[in-house]
């Protein structure tokens, strides 16, 4: 192919060279809806828990009884932990930005751009750029877990000691 040329994504390569293609497009479908999903969780609970919270100094006002005012404040906090243990905010971010990272790979590799123009096997060097993405938000996510199990840990000081016993 010549420079400034393009490849239709039907010809991208031969059968024999398209897994990293194959791998990029799964990838890049798996965390555009990954990112969707945890878009949804995160905007559903924060309605909820906005509203829950904007309804209790109301409650109270019009003296309703302290179960309700009570379970008002209970489902913010509840909402609260499941955002925090579901982590759909960060996730929601971490997975837009991958496959976002990720469209932006197969733009330039379609357009023989950026990183691929000039290069004798754009097809490895395409996987290994993918590899290289995939393998940062790897690092990123099991980051994430990790301090969420600390701060977990952190708000339980006893049960955090009595592990370190046993």
């Amino acid at each position: 192919m010549t420079i400034g040329t393009t490849k239709s994504e039907e010809q991208v390569d031969p059968p024999e060279r398209r897994p990293a293609w194959d791998r990029m497009e799964s990838q890049r479908r798996w965390y555009g809806g990954k990112s969707a999903f945890n878009k949804r969780w995160y905007m559903s609970l924060k309605v909820v828990q906005l509203i829950s919270a904007a309804l209790v100094p109301i409650m109270a006002s019009v003296h309703a009884a302290v179960w309700v005012t009570g379970g008002l404040g209970a489902i913010v906090v509840v909402v609260e932990g499941i955002q925090q243990l579901g982590q759909f905010a960060p996730n929601w971010i971490n997975y837009r930005s991958t496959s976002e990272a990720l469209g932006s790979e197969k733009a330039l590799y379609l357009a023989n751009a950026g990183p691929y123009a000039d290069v004798q096997e754009p097809a490895r060097l395409l996987a290994e750029r993918v590899e290289g993405l995939l393998s940062k938000e790897h690092t990123t996510w099991t980051s994430g877990r990790q301090q969420v199990i600390k701060a977990e840990q952190e708000q339980r000081p006893g049960q955090a000691g009595q592990r370190e016993e046993q």
